[in-house]
């Protein structure tokens, strides 16, 4: 696939290049990303992971005896599930008894499956559809005995597309929950501590749910580390966070006092042992449970790489986890490709470099956005007038923040246009409002939904 496959308006980035250096930086930029998002597809990352051979399912070289199971049940949710569902179902066919997975609102005509139900739900905000399925993905793993497999199939999202309260929380208090955690800055690790404990599907319970069936899950990263207890808050993983280590997280971002009271209600049970914790590392339980990573940031930033190479280009990863403020993380990247032009270090142009990792944006505007949007707008500030230098920032999921965009790519007239469009770039990155911002200046990367999701990408060209 070329770039011009996978980014929508490929054309339109290319035509708001003022200097034929800046068109090339453009083209570099999009063909690297695209290169990316095809490497990590959830298919080739089923296909490169799964091999079956003589009734044995290989994963990752892990064998599994298909011939002492009665059945094989599907279950899991994510952006990419249902790309994944579709590729697993290619690979078992008949051999699956029944599937049920949560995919993402809008997208269950881009996948064709008979034995694995797809069912819609919405994110990043929870919807009852998401609960309804979480709820009978419970139930098909409570019934799988001893002599049951479970495949259960995991990407990044999975945590708002399966909700399940627990007990006495409602949804509506769950879902001003997520809204709270999303805006107040905390790292993805810290809101997952929180939605562990609040969920009855998170935090391990699934795998609780399910024992003593055996359970294969397949995960596609989306958490910087790849950490499997974090990846869609740790389903079928134990989970090492408390009661209390949620309530903290809620103190440190001044959100206690604002969390529903059946929140706090629940959290407090939990501190005082009215409640019973996740399961822990250690627990017997996961003696029958078997997690494998098929697909995260590096492979995606690896395929960017090569994708550059190919193209007889100079290419370094920088890092695969990058966290911290989004515009913090655009000053750092604009202050790179000024090293790059000034000293040629850390490598001489022409040249790609490459990260990649996942950044918060703590939200004190009322304006619309999205993390890679406001990287992007932040190195904007910082490389204007800079000829020949592309900073680019995309989320592998095709959408960045509640907007209908992946990313943004800036060049050093960005700045300057808006500028002279009476547009002041800084007024629009205080309020959070880098959507608008690129709207009316140019700059948009869009995907649509990619059927993937690990991580964000970010991508200096400079040549």
């Amino acid at each position: 696939m070329t770039a011009k496959s996978i980014v929508k308006n490929y054309d339109e980035i290319i035509r708001q290049a003022e200097t034929p250096e800046d068109r090339r930086a453009r083209e570099i930029a999009l063909e690297v990303i695209a290169a990316a998002i095809v490497e990590v597809d959830p298919a080739k990352c089923i296909e490169r992971s799964l091999r079956i051979r003589d009734g044995k399912l290989f994963v990752e070289g892990y064998e599994i005896d298909l011939t002492k199971f009665r059945n094989i049940y599907v279950v899991g949710g994510g952006k990419a599930s249902g790309r994944m569902a579709e590729a697993l179902e290619k690979i078992l066919g008949d051999k699956i008894t029944y599937g049920f997975v949560n995919i993402l609102k809008g997208t269950k005509n881009q996948f064709k499956t008979s034995k694995i139900e797809l069912n819609e739900a919405a994110h990043p905000i929870p919807d009852e559809n998401g609960r309804r399925g979480a709820e009978k993905i419970v139930e098909i793993v409570k019934k799988a005995t001893e002599k049951d497999l479970i495949i259960c199939l995991i990407s990044g999202g999975a945590s708002a597309l399966m909700p399940l309260p627990s007990e006495k929380i409602a949804l509506n208090d769950k879902i001003r929950m997520t809204e709270l955690l999303l805006k107040c800055g905390a790292t993805i690790d810290e809101v997952n501590i929180v939605r562990k404990h609040i969920s009855d599907i998170k935090g391990g319970k699934l795998a609780r749910y399910a024992y003593p069936a055996t359970i294969v899950s397949l995960i596609l990263s989306d958490v910087v580390g790849d950490p499997i207890d974090t990846i869609a808050s740790g389903p079928t993983a134990p989970d090492r966070s408390t009661f209390k280590d949620a309530i903290s997280v809620l103190k440190k971002y001044s959100l206690w006092k604002k969390t529903p009271e059946s929140i706090r209600r629940h959290l407090l049970r939990g501190l005082e042992g009215e409640i019973e914790e996740n399961p822990k590392p250690g627990d017997a339980l996961f003696s029958r449970v078997f997690n494998f990573v098929i697909g995260n940031n590096m492979t995606a930033v690896k395929a960017a790489k090569d994708k550059a190479e190919n193209m007889e280009l100079k290419s370094v990863i920088l890092s695969t986890m990058i966290e911290g403020e989004a515009r913090h993380v655009g000053i750092i990247l604009a202050s790179i490709a000024k090293e790059v032009r000034r000293t040629g270090n850390p490598i001489k142009a022409p040249a790609v470099i490459l990260g990649g990792g996942e950044t918060t944006v703590t939200v004190k505007g009322s304006g619309i956005g999205g993390r890679n949007q406001e990287v992007a707008l932040s190195a904007a500030l910082k490389i204007k007038d800079m000829k020949g230098v592309v900073i680019a920032s995309v989320g592998t999921d095709g959408l960045d923040g509640p907007t209908d965009a992946a990313g943004a790519i800036v060049d050093g007239t960005t700045a300057i246009k808006a500028l002279g469009r009476g547009i002041d770039p800084i007024e629009f990155l205080e309020n959070n409002d880098s959507y608008r911002f690129f709207k009316k200046v140019g700059g948009h990367i869009i995907t649509g939904p990619t059927g993937t999701n690990v991580n964000d990408i970010f991508v200096i060209t400079i040549v």
